[in-house]
């Protein structure tokens, strides 16, 4: 059986995601991605675009507006159900670590 396209979210798309929880374009997504995350993930065009094509294709994001050569994007209702899904994951997987580790650092 193949396995979902989207199954899990890689960090770039989680916060892709949850960037355009908000209306973007391209070049805002990519600063809001840095700065949500800390300047720990930055995602450069030639991945931001590929994943946008995609979750676009998916219908989990929808281009919203075009100006010029600039598209503004913002996250769908299927979109935003795939992100809290996500959360969930990652919330269950950080119990299931902390209870094996039992709160060692």
């Amino acid at each position: 059986m193949p396995r979902e396209q989207f199954q899990n979210l890689t960090e770039p798309m989680y916060y892709i995601l949850l960037a355009l929880l908000e209306e973007c374009c391209g070049v805002d997504i990519m600063d809001l991605v840095e700065d949500l995350s800390g300047g720990r993930v930055r995602i450069g065009p030639g991945t931001l675009y590929t994943l946008l094509a995609r979750f676009e294709q998916e219908d989990m994001i929808r281009e919203v507006q075009i100006q010029g050569r600039k598209r503004w994007y913002r996250i769908t209702e299927k979109g935003k159900e795939r992100l809290l899904e996500e959360q969930e994951r990652l919330r269950a997987q950080l119990r299931d670590g902390e209870r094996r580790l039992g709160g060692r650092q």
